[in-house]
């Protein structure tokens, strides 16, 4: 099943999850420590409180706040990404928004990593890999495909108890993230910065 298709037949829950995922893999372009969405993940869970996310996501917002700025730089553009990705964030957790968030999140999460692969993704966008059309992917790209899905595929086949499974996920792609991050800093710094 393609990511759209796992997309359109996810629930609220599942929707909420593969957003705020896409979102935590991105945190290193955001400037956060690897805790800070960890209540929004809290919120998903059985115990959690739905009326809760919207408070909690004004929390996160404030500590990710950030001017939208944009130099020109690849990373630059990557950042203004992740910081859209936040800020269109809806405020409740049921509802149609949910969809359309955890869809432009998907978007531009596979767009960012797509902007920060060191290797060229041979599609002309990242729709027709979402769409399943996986022919000449780059690394970074394909691997976030991959987690996109599962985290998908965990919470439509394991609700809730596939919440802890999803946030590993999130954790192993934001280490990754972050390498990428790293290293292209210090090839951009070049030897006589070091």
């Amino acid at each position: 099943m393609s990511l759209v298709e796992l997309i359109a037949q996810a629930d609220e829950r599942g929707l909420a999850a593969s957003g705020l995922a896409c979102l935590d893999r991105c945190v290193p372009l955001l400037g956060g420590d690897d805790e800070v969405l960890r209540p929004l993940w809290g919120s998903l869970s059985d115990a959690g409180d739905d009326a809760e996310w919207g408070t909690l996501l004004e929390q996160v917002r404030g500590k990710l706040a950030g001017a939208e700025e944009y130099a020109g730089s690849v990373e630059d553009e990557a950042a203004l990404l992740a910081r859209r990705m936040l800020a269109a964030a809806p405020a409740e957790r049921s509802g149609g928004e949910m969809r359309v968030w955890a869809d432009g999140c998907s978007v531009a999460a596979l767009q960012i990593h797509r902007l920060l692969d060191p290797l060229a993704d041979r599609a002309s966008s990242v729709d027709s890999r979402r769409e399943g059309l996986t022919e000449g992917m780059s690394p970074l790209v394909a691997a976030e495909l991959r987690r996109q899905t599962t985290v998908l595929e965990l919470l439509a086949g394991h609700g809730p108890a596939g919440l802890r499974r999803a946030l590993e996920v999130s954790v192993e792609g934001r280490r990754v993230l972050r390498a990428v991050v790293s290293r292209r800093a210090r090839t951009h710094r070049g030897p006589s910065a070091q």
